[in-house]
C-alpha cells in the first residue's frame, strides 16, 4: 500500500484516537487526576483503539501474530507517550492550558509515531523467527 494512502488512513485513525484521548483526559482532569497521569492513561486508552484500527485498516496486517506486533506497537506507543509528555510539560510551562497543551502535544508526536509504526511495528517483512528487524537489518539479510 502506498505510503501516502497509509499516512491518510493513519491520520484518520489518529483523529479518532485524538478524540478518545482528549475525552478521557478531560474526564480524568474533572475527576481530579494530575494532568500528567491523566495524559498517560488517556494516551494508552487511545493507543489501544488506534492499534486495532491500524492493524485492520491502515497497515492491513491482521494476519501478523498479535503478540509480537502488539508488543512492537506498545513500544512505539510508549516512546510516543514519552515525546507527548515532554511536549506537554514544555507547553504547560510556557503558559498553555492543560487541554490546549495536550492537544498540541499529540499533534507534535504524530510524525514520529507514524514512522515508527510503519517501519517497525507494522512492517511487512518478518524474519524467520517471526520478529520484525529494523529496515536496515532486513535489507542486509536479503543480500
Amino acid at each position: 500500500m502506498a505510503t501516502q494512502s497509509q499516512f491518510l488512513r493513519f491520520c484518520a485513525v489518529g483523529a479518532s484516537g485524538y478524540a478518545v484521548n482528549l475525552a478521557v483526559y478531560t474526564v480524568l482532569l474533572a475527576a481530579g487526576v494530575h494532568y500528567l497521569a491523566a495524559a498517560g492513561v488517556a494516551f494508552f486508552v487511545a493507543a489501544g483503539s488506534n492499534y486495532a484500527w491500524n492493524r485492520a485498516w491502515t497497515f492491513r496486517t491482521s494476519s501478523a501474530p498479535v503478540l509480537g506486533q502488539g508488543a512492537r506497537a506498545l513500544v512505539v506507543s510508549a516512546l510516543s507517550l514519552g515525546a507527548n509528555q515532554l511536549f506537554l510539560v514544555v507547553l504547560v510551562a510556557a503558559g498553555a492550558g492543560h487541554l490546549a497543551g495536550q492537544a498540541a502535544a499529540i499533534l507534535l508526536a504524530t510524525p514520529f509515531s507514524f514512522a515508527a509504526n510503519k517501519l517497525w511495528a507494522f512492517a511487512e517483512d518478518s524474519a524467520p523467527d517471526g520478529t520484525r528487524p529494523a529496515p536496515a537489518l532486513a535489507r542486509r539479510r536479503a543480500r
